[in-house]
């Protein structure tokens, strides 16, 4: 592990930030808020076609990287406003809608925020509000989760499937991205896994997002250490079958998966898609968009980018994932810019238990948004449909799938685990 050295003005600078800044600026200028992956269409979709002209409205008004937190953070504050009038009058329904677009607009306007500031915390603090606001008149139930780490905790959101009273059911820890946050993995309505009979964790991990604020980083060890304690947390709870509780992630969740699921067999199967699965990850800091990298070293409390690049070769799979025995799958982009396939199919190949590799042909990292995904199995469902198949007992033939543009699925079978 290399040494943090620790920065007076907490200012995170690498070189590509400084030289690019200007190339940003006006790519932003250009193409607008989705210049690096398409995050207002990603923070849409849990809030449902309501919120459409609330992304169309921030699209036109973002052109510099500057106008990315202000957008979103007026959004939520209208949104806010909203709900709190609809609370008053008893319009539950209403009420529940602009909470939930309140909290996903706050939240969203913390992503440009890499250091834990009086902003960072104030929009944090607002989003949990407007989100907890929103459960007391969600469909379902959902429970503020907080699970002690290190001193500090791990926070996430506990939704149960609509209607659900008593009996075991099968969960799912669900980890965001790096750009993704707990708030967004569970939809306001027909969310993919509630509606299959699976109760979700939507739980920040070390170094994520409102984990961050509260003070964890992102390691190797850390995320260990909260596979096992999340394990922990999740055989405790009287409402789970302990011999159906999966995980998975998207984006770097997919990372964070992959090492929670080497190394705590507890979780009986891991799901994961839009793949970050290359080992020191150069292409995604390096080559990529500049503030993956910004971002990212402040996740993991790095101020000095020569530490930082001295600790990225510590993020690999690489004497890891051989140790998963549990199904797997992995949903991946063929043209994924941010971690390029060989990667995966590398881990695929070394993976010594069940496993499944869907690739969608033309997809970028963030899979979806071409004709394959289209017109072949719709990837978020092919991926709840795949855990609530395992969770189930149902066994798995190791297959690679590759989706075609026109929609049909070539399948080809690996060799023997």
């Amino acid at each position: 592990m290399t040494k943090r050295t620790p920065s007076p003005s907490h200012e995170i600078v690498t070189r590509r930030w400084t030289d690019q800044r200007w190339l940003l600026d006006n790519t932003i200028r250009a193409v607008g808020p989705d210049w690096d992956q398409p995050r207002t269409i990603s923070y849409n979709l849990p809030c449902g076609p309501e919120a459409n002209a609330d992304f169309a409205a921030i699209r036109e008004k973002v052109k510099k990287y500057a106008d990315l937190s202000p957008a979103f953070e007026n959004a939520a504050r209208r949104r806010e406003a909203k709900a709190r009038a609809a609370d008053e009058a008893g319009a539950a329904v209403t009420a529940r809608h602009n909470y939930f677009f309140a909290a996903i607009h706050y939240a969203a306007a913390q992503w440009v925020l890499d250091e834990n500031s009086e902003k960072n915390i104030a929009l944090n603090e607002r989003k949990r509000d407007c989100y907890t606001r929103y459960t007391h008149h969600a469909d379902h139930t959902v429970e503020a989760v907080m699970i002690p780490f290190q001193g500090k905790t791990l926070p996430g959101w506990l939704h149960f499937p609509p209607g659900y009273t008593t009996g075991h059911l099968p969960a799912v820890w669900w980890i965001p991205g790096m750009d993704g946050f707990k708030e967004a993995s569970v939809s306001m309505y027909g969310d993919r896994w509630l509606q299959r009979g699976i109760a979700v964790l939507s739980l920040e991990g070390p170094g994520q997002y409102e984990a961050r604020v509260l003070g964890t980083t992102v390691s190797m060890p850390n995320w260990i250490e909260a596979a096992r304690l999340v394990a922990d947390w999740m055989l405790k709870r009287p409402e789970f079958e302990p011999s159906r509780i999966g995980v998975g992630g998207s984006s770097f969740g997919s990372f964070f998966a992959t090492i929670v699921a080497s190394h705590e067999p507890r979780f009986r199967a891991c799901a994961v898609t839009s793949t970050c699965l290359e080992p020191g990850c150069h292409t995604i800091f390096e080559e990529a968009s500049p503030t993956f990298k910004r971002r990212f070293m402040y996740m993991a409390g790095y101020y000095d980018e020569t530490e930082f690049d001295e600790f990225c070769k510590t993020l690999t799979w690489e004497g890891h994932a051989d140790n998963i025995r549990v199904p797997y799958l992995c949903v991946a982009g063929e043209a994924d810019e941010l971690s390029p396939l060989v990667h995966t199919e590398r881990l695929l190949a070394s993976l010594q238990c069940p496993k499944q590799l869907v690739i969608y042909q033309d997809s970028r990292h963030s899979v979806g948004n071409v004709p394959s995904a289209h017109l072949g199995p719709l990837p978020a469902g092919l991926v709840a449909d795949w855990m609530a198949e395992r969770l189930a007992g149902k066994p798995l033939i190791s297959e690679r799938w590759y989706v075609e543009a026109s929609g049909r699925v070539v399948k080809s079978a690996y060799p023997s685990a």
